[in-house]
């Protein structure tokens, strides 16, 4: 289980962060500015996401937002934390340019290595009743 809802969270803050990373170094933005961009936009999508499925269980978009919060807001902040960090110190892999296997390497490295990282914090959440554990309830 705990797997899967790494991987639901991995799935959306894969998609804000590789638009992130693309959308930032295609315009030439700072680093700096382009991690932060794909911080937001992993945040917009994972939650997007989870939203997408309680709406459809008859949430109120205010309800589901919070459903959202509790169910994502560890995973992917750890999840960001992580796969920003290994990109960051791959030594020229901000800098390498949309056309390069460096860049798109590190940036699927480091999205591995924050599902290895998240899958043991998802775990002990959910044991706990907490993170993606709130949001089963709406998938039936």
């Amino acid at each position: 289980m705990a797997a899967q809802a790494t991987l639901h969270c991995l799935t959306g803050c894969a998609i804000g962060e590789v638009l992130g990373m693309v959308v930032g170094t295609g315009l030439g933005l700072h680093n700096a500015a382009t991690v932060v961009l794909s911080v937001v936009l992993a945040f917009v999508f994972g939650y997007g996401l989870t939203m997408r499925g309680v709406l459809k269980a008859g949430l109120t978009l205010r309800q589901a937002f919070g459903v959202a919060l509790a169910a994502d807001t560890v995973s992917i902040a750890v999840m960001e934390i992580i796969d920003n960090t290994v990109v960051v110190t791959v030594p020229g892999a901000m800098d390498a340019g949309l056309t390069s296997v460096l860049f798109w390497a590190s940036l699927a490295f480091s999205l591995v290595v924050a599902f290895v990282v998240t899958t043991p914090v998802n775990y002990w959440m959910i044991g706990r009743g907490k993170g993606h554990a709130v949001v089963h309830q709406y998938h039936h």
